[in-house]
């Protein structure tokens, strides 16, 4: 597909988006004439009312804690106010407040949630094939990409419809605070009250798995067999969660996909960051309470100016995150020893940026954007280049920079939090390699960071599925697979299954990844010599430990 037929199919898409919204409100009108046939659950805080279509029961928007506006602003979650009518729960609610997402390839923009902000958005939704049936499925709680910063849970390709109709599982999405509201750190200027200022987004995501403890099994899942998983932002998120107090005990198992959390902020720079953006709003240093009156609109646009400076995530308080440098820096934390996880990235994740060269680029532009790119000098760039030459022998310049900018950004990161978490020898470490490429975009995206996500929801035919996976049956086989050595994992944290060729843990002395292509393949160490290379890189750089 050329470039221009790419443009005329996404603006067809977006168009059929657009329209599929009033079609989408017809439909929703007359199923709620129907309401006598809905579904009805009752969970501890009041019945709801969902959807059954074609063998699945799904129920969204439904709030598992009270409004974080105003006096609840900054500060840890609380919970949802009871109701004693059937609660509506058949449309998501509404998105954190974030600024819109840019600089991502218009592959992705199109799934993108595009619903209207509001600081009372801690809502889940849940797709099930099964109410009050008393089985035990397991759960899976799907943590949303966009970093620390934006991104909803409902987007379009998160639908959990497939995986509860074909592989058995309750999926679960969260929407959860973001950016300033979920990780500013306000305890060295603001006292007491905001001690766990900078980690309430991430103590969002424990009220979740709060509430799916209390009340999945109304809804056909095991409380007592819960993975969380994410990709991207979402990966970074649930390998933080793994080295929370409050967390661990809620889930048994993890996936993160193409992501991983390695430093937290120090209080020193989020203490920085808060005092930034405070000025930017024209308070002064002793005016935090008065950031809770502030509209949510004028802090989302004072976020901006503030460039890099306004860096969000979670922070070494002390309190919800306490010993080392973060989650897995620099070691695995050993409060989920016993969590066993799956962990990958796929092959050029940074063909997602915009600001990533897909056309051809000669010599002289590779070997600058390589040294400006992992900031390394002229011996270390070249050194870095016939590396990958020797190892891709087939790819030309632009190629080679993507590889390289991607195990810098990624894969070596992948490949040291796996090999801290084997060093427990507590819980496996599963580690893949995604390698399908998309044929879209003439070719030129090969295979991206997000990619995969519809190979593992099995969603290869969603409103906007095809638009990254291009339409070829080829796809099926592998999704079929990927999908079941996920939901496998979370019903035996074991991601071993049929199709697959034995896929053993990952370790320092057998360092196992499972590549997942049209034919899928276990490899030892692939491209060993470059992982050294980057990865003690990244430790002269300060990025992580020895």
């Amino acid at each position: 597909m050329t470039k221009d037929n790419g443009k005329k199919n996404l603006n067809r898409r977006q168009l059929m988006a657009t329209g599929s919204l009033a079609m989408a409100g017809l439909a929703l009108t007359t199923r709620l004439a129907r309401a006598a046939e809905a579904p009805i659950v009752n969970t501890r805080y009041g019945k709801l009312r969902g959807l059954a279509e074609e063998g699945v029961y799904s129920f969204k928007g439904i709030p598992y804690g009270a409004s974080t506006g105003g006096a609840n602003r900054f500060l840890p979650p609380q919970p949802p106010t009871p109701w004693n009518d059937v609660r509506d729960a058949t449309a998501f609610g509404n998105r954190a407040p974030q600024t819109d997402a840019t600089g991502f390839m218009e592959e992705e923009v199109v799934a993108l949630d595009r619903r209207a902000q509001s600081e009372d958005c801690l809502r889940l939704n849940i797709w099930t094939a099964g109410i009050d049936d008393g089985k035990k499925r397991p759960v899976m709680l799907w943590c949303h990409g966009g970093g620390f910063t934006g991104g909803s849970g409902a987007n379009v390709r998160y639908d959990g419809a497939m995986l509860a109709k074909k592989h058995g599982v309750v999926l679960v999405t969260v929407n959860h605070r973001l950016n300033a509201f979920g990780f500013l750190y306000l305890a060295k200027l603001g006292g007491e009250k905001y001690a766990d200022s900078g980690n309430v987004g991430m103590l969002d995501i424990v009220a979740a798995l709060n509430w799916v403890k209390d009340n999945i099994a109304a809804f056909g899942g095991d409380p007592g067999n819960v993975t969380i998983f994410g990709q991207s932002g979402g990966g970074s998120k649930v390998t933080t969660a793994m080295a929370m107090p409050q967390a661990v005990g809620r889930f048994h198992k993890v996936i993160a996909q193409s992501g991983v959390s390695l430093k937290a902020i120090t209080p020193d720079e989020g203490t920085e960051i808060a005092a930034k953006l405070i000025a930017q709003l024209g308070l002064q240093p002793n005016q935090v309470d008065q950031l809770q009156q502030v509209p949510f609109q004028k802090i989302i646009a004072a976020l901006g100016p503030m460039g890099p400076a306004g860096r969000f995530g979670p922070i070494l308080d002390g309190r919800n995150l306490k010993s080392g440098n973060g989650a897995f820096d620099p070691v695995a934390p050993s409060l989920s020893a016993n969590v066993p996880m799956i962990l990958g990235s796929t092959l050029t994740e940074i063909t997602f940026l915009n600001s990533t060269p897909l056309d051809p680029i000669d010599d002289a532009t590779l070997r600058a954007d390589v040294k400006r790119g992992l900031k390394v000098d002229d011996a270390e760039t070249e050194k870095l280049i016939a590396l990958y030459k020797k190892d891709f022998p087939q790819a030309d310049n632009v190629r080679l920079f993507q590889l390289i900018a991607t195990d810098n950004w990624l894969t070596a990161n992948v490949a040291l939090v796996a090999e801290r978490k084997a060093a427990l020898g507590a819980a496996p470490a599963y580690v893949y390699h995604f390698e399908k490429p998309t044929p879209v975009h003439g070719g030129k995206l090969g295979v991206p960071h997000t990619l995969e996500v519809s190979y593992v929801f099995d969603n290869l035919d969603g409103p906007t599925d095809d638009i990254i996976t291009g339409t070829s049956k080829d796809r099926y086989p592998l999704a079929d697979k990927m999908s079941r050595a996920w939901t496998n994992f979370a019903k035996t944290g074991n991601p071993n299954v049929s199709g697959l060729p034995n896929w053993r843990p990952y370790s320092a002395r057998d360092r196992a990844v499972m590549i997942f292509d049209d034919q899928c393949k276990l490899v030892v160490d692939p491209h060993a010599e470059a992982r050294r290379t980057i990865a003690a890189l990244h430790v002269r750089q300060g990025q992580t430990s020895a």
